[in-house]
């Protein structure tokens, strides 16, 4: 169990899969930059974040709903859960996030969709089977089943992000074609210092 001052944000877990240095410099060092993809998602964000709910006949909707785990240590909020009553006594319960863009390669989107519904099922004391995505550029829903492998590999993941943090140790920078769409290429130089470390290495083949 983790207490509240130990617990990381669920946003961590995508800058992780992203690019674990980049999480680093975001939730270690506090640095922060804007480009046009980081501010899509904040305009998306803010219509989808206003803490409401509404009812329509048996599916009930709740927005900017406040989720943490005290086993993984994890904290944030949901852009919206849906609570759907079906025949049985019990709700389905679906985490349902908001993403400006298209359906990546990476798993960095489902990591964080798994990592809500871990929260929701600690909290909720239920069993959450799906999640889904609703991407503006496609502008369609895209479900996703949160199964064994993806809960593995996201409480994995987790783990990594609190040794980051725990330890306040940035991963060394490596520069791929990442890179060029984060918004932190200004401060971490990928490439400068990519560079310092081919001329070290230059450097130490002509020493005696």
């Amino acid at each position: 169990m983790y207490s509240e001052d130990d617990f990381i944000q669920l946003s961590a877990l995508q800058h992780y899969v992203f690019c674990p240095r980049q999480c680093g410099l975001i939730h270690v060092e506090d640095v922060w930059a804007d480009n046009v993809f980081t501010v899509r998602g904040e305009i998306l964000h803010e219509k989808v974040d206003t803490d409401t709910y509404e009812t329509r006949g048996t599916l009930k909707t709740v927005r900017g709903l406040r989720i943490h785990s005290t086993r993984l240590g994890i904290v944030g909020r949901c852009d919206v859960v849906e609570f759907r009553k079906g025949k049985s006594e019990q709700e389905e319960v679906m985490p349902v996030e908001f993403k400006s863009g298209e359906p990546k390669e990476d798993v960095s989107d489902k990591v964080q969709l798994c990592a809500q519904a871990l929260c929701l099922e600690e909290m909720m004391n239920t069993q959450v089977k799906r999640g889904a995505f609703f991407y503006g550029k496609i502008r369609r829903r895209v479900q996703v089943e949160l199964d064994d492998e993806l809960r593995k590999q996201t409480e994995e993941i987790i783990a990594a992000v609190h040794e980051i943090v725990s330890q306040k140790k940035v991963p060394a920078a490596r520069y791929n074609e990442k890179c060029r769409n984060c918004s932190l290429e200004e401060t971490c130089m990928p490439k400068a210092m990519n560079e310092r470390k081919l001329h070290k290495y230059i450097e130490t083949l002509y020493q005696p």
